[in-house]
């Protein structure tokens, strides 16, 4: 298992490397860079729509590279994705702001976020069945989050990236020092091909394979058994992917912009997070086996209700104790606390003919709504209005109320409830067999699941 868990989890930290990577630059310089003629918060606003796309493309990356991995592999598969992944983030580190080109710059930036989303949206899939598919016998929960950890290796090595370069580049960071970490992305795209092409095929799709049990149609498979765990998969999503992006992105712009934090102390905080997480997500994963994925991620979504209000309390201390320590808890305790069993939550609920093709949509079709809009819809629940004058509409207001923190708090209570009623609807499946090469559905008595051809 070793090799195998090294290769997903390396693969998913390079990609997420890069989606990252954008998510901060979002916040830090692109306003500044390619929408210079924005004020301030409608720049913010502009910045964060670009890292929206990403988030739409991210299901039809999942469709169309889970087709690919459930007809031709799964390590096939994540090579391209990579690929795509690793050129896109590349080719953002050369690519000229307004200043050189104009307009064409933002039109070019969404087009390379399109295709990181696409990317990254066959990726999740893929780096998750390569470990559940070799360790699908036992202890699920825990060899399927070695993959998840791929998100605050990361964010982390993100984070990191852009505070030395920042700190090393000084008044030029926002001139030429930014595009540094882009294009050390062509050095980790090397790293990940050579692992990923020494790995072998998962033992569970050769098995489908040497049985000629392919999906002709692997979307077309995946929905006619199993819609209502597409979508149902979708729900629990809510309470872990918006509040992420709210915990690691809008975070900064929070911090920074509202309480005057320093935006080192921010992006040391979120470091910090992320490299405890790294040892929480794989602890709830385990934990999950034992106890049961369903019951496990319900109290998750019943405890990251409870923290939405202490979460801003602790931030407007502007202490530089307590800040930390809400970044801290958001995303080692709070987000790990689903994140960590929420891969095999998802994985197990598909055949495995299909179920690169079904975990892919189950897991990515949240990213338009979940990811992408939540540090937007925080942004403007906390300022209230905005004019769109920037955008050439000075006649159009958008109105949230008066604007405060409560509001965003209250946002993230509704996501906590979304997902909690998504998951009483999924089937407990810690214990059953996911290893048949026939395509199935879960029954409603029981835990069992039943072929279907």
């Amino acid at each position: 298992m070793g090799p195998v868990i090294f290769s997903s989890t390396l693969g998913t930290a390079i990609e997420w490397y890069d989606f990252f990577l954008y998510g901060t630059m979002a916040t830090l310089v692109f306003p500044k860079v390619f929408f210079p003629k924005s004020d301030v918060f409608v720049g913010t606003l502009l910045a964060l729509f670009t890292f929206l796309v990403g988030f739409i493309a991210r299901p039809f990356g999942g469709a169309l590279f889970g087709h690919l991995g459930d007809r031709i592999g799964r390590k096939s598969t994540l090579i391209a994705t990579l690929l795509l992944m690793g050129i896109a983030t590349f080719v953002v580190g050369i690519l000229p702001g307004y200043a050189t080109i104009g307009v064409a710059a933002a039109l070019i930036l969404t087009l390379l976020r399109l295709c990181q989303g696409l990317g990254v949206g066959g990726e999740w899939g893929g780096s998750v069945l390569l470990a559940l598919e070799y360790g699908h016998k036992s202890h699920r929960g825990f060899w399927a989050s070695w993959p998840q950890m791929g998100v605050p290796i990361g964010l982390i090595l993100s984070t990191v990236v852009v505070s030395i370069v920042s700190a090393t580049t000084g008044s030029n960071f926002l001139v030429w020092g930014w595009r540094i970490p882009f294009l050390l992305s062509g050095v980790l795209i090397i790293i990940g091909l050579y692992i990923r092409l020494r790995i072998l095929e998962t033992p569970l799709f050769v098995a489908v394979k040497s049985q000629k049990h392919e999906a002709s149609a692997p979307i077309l498979d995946a929905f006619r058994y199993s819609t209502p765990e597409i979508l149902l998969s979708a729900g629990a999503r809510f309470v872990e992917q918006a509040p992420f992006y709210l915990f690691t992105v809008f975070v900064i712009t929070y911090g920074v912009e509202k309480i005057g934090m320093s935006r080192a102390l921010v992006l040391n905080s979120i470091t910090i997070a992320a490299v405890v997480e790294l040892f929480t997500i794989p602890l709830f994963g385990y934990l999950s086996d034992r106890i049961g994925r369903r019951i496990w991620y319900l109290i998750g979504a019943v405890l990251m209700a409870i923290f939405a209000f202490p979460y801003f309390l602790l931030m407007n201390t502007a202490s530089v104790v307590l800040f930390p320590l809400a970044v801290i808890l958001s995303l080692a305790l709070f987000h790990a606390w689903v994140y960590g069993p929420q891969a095999a939550l998802i994985a197990e609920r598909f055949g495995t003919r299909s179920r690169y093709t079904g975990a892919s949509l189950g897991y990515q079709l949240a990213a338009p709504f979940a990811g992408g809009l939540a540090p937007i819809i925080a942004v403007l629940l906390l300022n209230g209005r905005t004019n769109l004058a920037a955008l050439g509409l000075s006649s159009v207001t958008i109105g949230f109320g008066t604007g405060s923190w409560q509001a965003v708090s209250f946002y993230m209570i509704i996501l906590a409830v979304i997902s909690f009623v998504s998951v009483l609807g999924l089937k407990e499946l810690t214990h059953a067999d996911i290893s048949s090469t026939e395509a199935y559905t879960v029954t409603n008595a029981d835990p069992v699941l039943s072929a279907t051809d």
